[in-house]
């Protein structure tokens, strides 16, 4: 009777496995684990005790494969070492921990399992699927340390196949009080334009195809975001870790007074973690989720793969720490769940890192409302100069001129010569050209314009630049720089070369150079 029993519960808890019905085959392997473990107690015989802790081991891999899939991943661990102090160094159950070790970012530990599973009797009739969590270990293992990744061949083939590997990467960046609101992200060093600062995957992502009436995109966005909520609060409830560092969030309230975490805190943990959290504050939860979400399409983002058709929104905790600027420093890169932020210029040591929330080629006036709907005031170093440098009449005279359509030549050419009345330099013409691109991009893209006016206006390698320097990367600028590849007489060679210094602001150093050279000729021809 006792045989039976288990073998009935065993069956259709395997049954239930293989239908990938994971919640209800845990409950079943954990009743088969319950009587099981009455019957090792009870049971004298040697030989059907080996046999019964043989099944006994057996169940708790599998269990920790359901859990597995749910993403219960601290509870499988726990069944993965319950197994393997029954039944010795199993090969499926070393496998599926070191897998739960990978969704974890804890690349070292998930080594030591592999490497482990490939000294046991199974190795040989697993030797290729060994070999593939290996490599791709090993590839993850040494992305995390030096943020050093390749996508080309991925972009040149049209985004065909999985998505890249890619790890968690923390960079020469720490926490610290910022002068713009709140904390914020700081270099520890100098770094170059185009170099990764940080690669993190989401805690959760939801992502729709928004329906061509307004209406009816307004209710798939709303869809959208109680999915998110949902998927982000069960990560939260299921493990503490990730309660914590969400809570660590702001809400928008007293920023000034919050704790300025260390970074370290948000690398991957070594050391298990108790995996349920009873205390859970719903309220501030979806406040942290309003203040924090980023969404895939914002202006400082751009989105690769098959994804970049969807909207989407997700919450990458330490990337939410990023601040706005008029001037930002760095962008964001998005494949499948992870963010890549890499510095969209060159960023001196000890400066605030930022992002772009919203379009920051158009004037202070523009950029003041589209800052009061996000709900702030922005006082950033462009800011501040364009109100105290410019006299506000004439700022208001040259945005008037954009809005009856004139030629833009006459614009472009009176802000060259106020800049040159109010002493502006360095920087402040950069700040200036930013503001008035829309100006500057009609003139430098028409032939006829930079015929009539091209004497009273500076070159476009000028104006790319001088802006390039003070707001960094832009795929617009990226489009006027490839624009001037076609135009009769150009130093292809030098025009090529500005356009890739620009490709490695707006896409980062994780495209090779004749991988981005296609990239920009595809995109911006």
């Amino acid at each position: 009777m006792e045989e039976e029993t288990l073998q009935s519960l065993r069956a259709k808890a395997n049954e239930l496995l293989l239908r990938e019905e994971w919640s209800d085959s845990i409950q079943a392997y954990s009743n088969f684990i319950s009587l099981s473990q009455n019957f090792v107690h009870l049971n004298q015989d040697q030989e059907h005790l080996i046999k019964l802790k043989k099944s006994l081991s057996l169940a708790y891999s599998n269990r920790a494969e359901a859990r597995f899939r749910l993403k219960e991943y601290w509870e499988a661990l726990e069944d993965c070492d319950e197994a393997l102090k029954i039944g010795g160094s199993d090969f499926k159950t070393l496998l599926c921990k070191g897998r739960i070790f990978m969704d974890l970012n804890m690349y070292s530990a998930a080594l030591d399992c592999f490497k482990c599973g490939s000294f046991g009797p199974d190795a040989s009739e697993n030797a290729e699927m060994l070999e593939g969590c290996l490599k791709k270990c090993l590839k993850v293992e040494g992305i995390s340390r030096t943020g050093v990744f390749d996508v080309s061949d991925w972009v040149v083939g049209g985004f065909c196949g999985n998505v890249p590997d890619l790890a968690e990467f923390i960079g020469p960046i720490e926490v610290k009080k910022s002068g713009i609101s709140g904390r914020g992200l700081f270099a520890m060093k100098n770094i170059e334009c185009g170099s990764v600062l940080l690669i993190t995957k989401a805690v959760a992502t939801e992502r729709v195809i928004l329906p061509q009436y307004q209406e009816n995109g307004e209710d798939a966005r709303l869809v959208m975001w109680k999915s998110f909520v949902d998927m982000v609060v069960e990560c939260a409830k299921r493990c503490t870790i990730t309660h914590d560092l969400i809570s660590m969030l702001s809400n928008g309230e007293n920023e000034d007074d919050l704790e300025i975490p260390q970074i370290s805190e948000f690398k991957p943990e070594t050391e298990k973690c108790n995996f349920r959290n009873n205390n859970f504050d719903m309220e501030k939860m979806l406040t942290i989720l309003d203040v924090n979400s980023l969404v895939e399409d914002a202006i400082s983002a751009k989105v690769f793969g098959k994804n970049s058709d969807y909207h989407g929104v997700g919450l990458w905790v330490l990337a939410s720490l990023i601040n706005h600027s008029c001037d930002p420093s760095v962008r964001r890169l998005h494949i499948g769940d992870h963010v890549i932020v890499h510095a969209s210029k060159d960023v001196k040591a000890g400066e605030e890192l930022t992002f772009a929330y919203y379009d920051v080629l158009t004037t202070l006036n523009k950029r003041r409302e589209m800052a009061k709907s996000w709900g702030f005031y922005c006082n950033c170093n462009r800011c501040k100069y364009e109100e105290e440098v410019c006299p506000k009449q004439e700022m208001r005279e040259l945005e008037m001129i954009i809005d009856r359509g004139v030629d833009m030549g006459v614009e472009v050419s009176k802000l060259e010569d106020s800049m040159r009345r109010w002493m502006v330099r360095g920087k402040g013409k950069g700040y200036l050209r930013a503001s008035f691109w829309g100006a500057y991009s009609e003139v430098l893209l028409s032939e006829k314009l930079m015929r009539r006016w091209g004497r009273k206006i500076p070159t476009t390698e000028v104006v790319i630049d001088s802006i390039f320097d003070t707001v960094g990367s832009d795929g617009r600028l990226v489009r006027v720089a490839m624009e001037g590849l076609k135009k009769p007489g150009a130093n292809k060679l030098m025009e090529m070369e500005r356009a890739m210094k620009l490709g490695r602001g707006l896409y980062g150093k994780g495209i090779r150079k004749q991988a981005m050279r296609t990239l920009l000729q595809r995109w911006h021809s």
